[in-house]
């Protein structure tokens, strides 16, 4: 009886204790739902797709957030040109790399943290969206967007930069507030009516200077300024 008793004892608990695996299993599974906290801990903050905007000194900066601490943006970078080290080409992006990348107008759309994006900057989310006339995508459809352009891009500082991307991939449509306020700013500094006066006396002068004061030359000389006074 006693024997029986005992046996009886050793299943029932052989049978509430979990086999050695699924407790390894269940420990895995912990583990990881942990690290994806802690790499998530921005999914509190950002939602899949928003925009992300961080100021600069000289400009401002944008990204697509992708979830998961993630952020897909677009930076000149001269390094993908002139090496294959793909561990070097995927660290943060430097000063001199991002100068070289604009003067050499190559670029790439890469996805950094959400800390290497920022670099120590506040971030705003989808400040664009009381700006554009039109409305956002589906967040999922932006981040898909982002993704999809993934790679090494021709980079231009007026006509495709990172707030061309961002803005096609919320909004579907390719323009830049910042090129805008930008050759709005060098019209008003160019196109003036002081300008035209100030090139055509610059010009005259110069050709008094050099003897050559020919019909042809004259009037060809009086183009430029007259093409600024009509323009301004």
């Amino acid at each position: 009886m006693g024997t029986s008793l005992l046996a009886l004892t050793a299943v029932s608990t052989a049978t509430l204790a979990p086999p050695q695996e699924e407790q390894e299993k269940k420990k895995q599974e912990v583990e990881k739902k942990k690290q994806e906290v802690e790499k998530s801990r921005y999914d509190v903050m950002f939602r899949r797709g928003d925009l992300l905007e961080v100021p600069r000194t000289l400009f401002t900066h944008f990204g697509i957030y992708l979830g998961g601490d993630r952020v897909a943006h677009f930076i000149p970078d001269i390094l993908p040109v002139v090496s294959s080290d793909q561990f070097r080409i995927k660290q943060v992006v430097t000063n001199t790399r991002l100068i070289l990348g604009v003067l050499a107008k190559c670029g790439s759309i890469r996805v950094d943290s959400v800390e290497d994006f920022a670099y120590g900057s506040e971030i705003l989310v989808n400040p664009m969206d009381r700006m554009c006339s039109r409305a956002a995508l589906q967040e999922e459809d932006v981040a898909c967007r982002a993704e999809k352009l993934l790679g090494n891009v021709e980079y231009s500082l007026l006509w495709y930069n990172c707030e061309h991307y961002v803005m096609y991939c919320r909004y579907g449509t390719v323009m830049s507030f910042q090129t805008f306020q930008f050759c709005k700013t060098v019209r008003k500094l160019l196109l003036s009516r002081r300008v035209a006066k100030a090139t055509a006396l610059l010009l005259l002068c110069l050709l008094l200077y050099l003897g050559a004061a020919s019909v042809g030359l004259v009037l060809l000389t009086a183009l430029l300024p007259f093409i600024i006074w009509m323009a301004a």
